[in-house]
């Protein structure tokens, strides 16, 4: 994590805030609020308690959502004073890591890391800042993602599950069936290609923004992981290098969208919504967001292809909510409490998992999503049986960036063996 924190700090002392830009999605931008410095100093007897927040921005209706639920919260709780500052997912890990570097840390970070934070001892136990009765409204699942040494260190704020989507005129048009296997999958976009060569026949992201993401979804369709049984690390192994190698082939064969390495997931959807991306990887979320973009294509979704006869994994990503050890008064911890609450209130907190499209952690959530939008009932299911990042692994960051740099450097013609190789080196020593 220290590691980290100087790289980055070194970084944007260079470039400054503002240029750290590693993803450019269309719905992501990189601007940052400007805000006041966030103070971590309890407040004088007397005055309102401060509250700080970072969130991490999802799509075109984070920022307003959030401006609606502080002022609300606010209104509500007389006694606090809530700050909730929206930072998009290419500029966060940057911004936050700047700002703990400088003994500023903010009082609660939405994000989706959280292991380097515990590891460095920056964080409070999850049951310290959530009252009893918020905390028992989680799926245990999502819960266990956060445990170190028997600890639980952050909440889950919300999930995603991955799926292949397809559009239905474009593949009938090119007269392929919706591919199940990886050579099916490699035919159907040669023949795609074939069909209209303005088309991109698959997409791929693997930008900063979404590159780990690509890497799961390769290595766990072919029979690979992240780490074996005992949590070993095995970025290296064989089923890993030929999935990544698979991937690379697809772009190297023109059969992908032209610059995986620039184009983010929101640039992906965005083509996919225009008609101009057969086919991709994307979240629950892509209806909700090719909707609010104005899309009318005939579309569906499917299992992610496979290899080698494996089962299809579908890949779980969920991001968090945790409190940062700031010396916090008692009657700090209490506001804090209270902000859970009032985020976590079963109506509200569906109102934020069906803004844009995700799914919920909690099981009155999962309810209520269901009953409000019948297409998202079966997400709601597969969640629970999605596979999740190594994220309570304090490596998990270095590996993160790391795969993506390989990724990236493959992109470029470097050996993907040699590349994991160095990375699982890297890591595991």
């Amino acid at each position: 994590m220290k590691k980290i924190l100087t790289a980055l700090l070194a970084v944007c002392l260079v470039l400054s805030l503002a240029a750290c830009n590693g993803g450019g999605g269309t719905s992501s931008p990189a601007s940052v609020p400007e805000t006041s410095t966030p103070t971590n100093e309890p407040a004088p007897s007397g005055d309102k308690i401060a509250i700080n927040v970072i969130a991490a921005e999802y799509g075109q209706n984070t920022k307003d959502w959030w401006a609606k639920f502080q002022d609300e919260f606010n209104k509500a709780n007389a006694g606090i004073d809530l700050t909730v500052e929206v930072v998009s997912w290419n500029d966060i890990y940057t911004v936050v890591n700047t700002r703990i570097s400088g003994n500023a840390a903010p009082d609660i970070l939405n994000i989706d890391v959280f292991a380097d934070y515990q590891a460095d001892g920056l964080l409070l136990p999850a049951k310290d800042y959530v009252s009893e009765a918020t905390y028992n409204k989680m799926y245990p699942a999502f819960l266990d993602q956060s445990v170190v040494d028997g600890t639980v260190w952050a909440i889950p704020d919300l999930a995603s599950a991955r799926a292949m989507y397809y559009n239905v005129d474009i593949l009938k048009a090119a007269g392929v069936e919706v591919p199940k296997t990886w050579d099916e999958l490699k035919a159907a976009c040669e023949k795609i290609k074939a069909y209209d060569a303005n088309i991109y026949p698959w997409g791929i992201d693997m930008t900063t923004d979404e590159g780990q993401a690509a890497f799961a979804y390769y290595i766990w369709n072919n029979g690979g992981d992240f780490t074996d049984a005992s949590g070993n690390w095995t970025l290296n192994s064989d089923e890993n290098v030929a999935a990544i190698e698979y991937a690379i082939d697809l772009v190297k064969s023109g059969l992908t969208n032209s610059d995986p390495a620039t184009e983010t997931r929101y640039a992906l959807q965005d083509m996919f919504g225009a008609g101009k991306v057969a086919m991709m990887i994307g979240p629950n979320s892509i209806p909700t967001y090719i909707k609010d973009g104005g899309s009318t294509i005939n579309y569906a979704f499917a299992p992610i292809p496979t290899n080698g006869g494996n089962a299809s994994v579908s890949a779980g990503v969920m991001d968090r909510f945790m409190c940062f050890d700031n010396g916090h008064s008692a009657e700090k911890i209490e506001a804090i409490k209270t902000f859970f609450d009032f985020f976590y209130d079963d109506a509200r907190y569906s109102d934020w998992v069906l803004m844009e499209g995700f799914l919920p952690a909690t099981s009155a959530g999962g309810e209520i999503v269901a009953k409000a939008d019948a297409s998202m009932a079966p997400w709601v299911e597969i969640v629970g049986s999605c596979k999740f990042y190594p994220t309570a692994k304090a490596e998990w960051a270095d590996v993160k960036q790391g795969v993506i740099n390989v990724e990236q450097q493959a992109l470029l013609g470097g050996n993907v063996k040699e590349l994991l190789d160095n990375l699982q080196k890297e890591i595991a020593g």
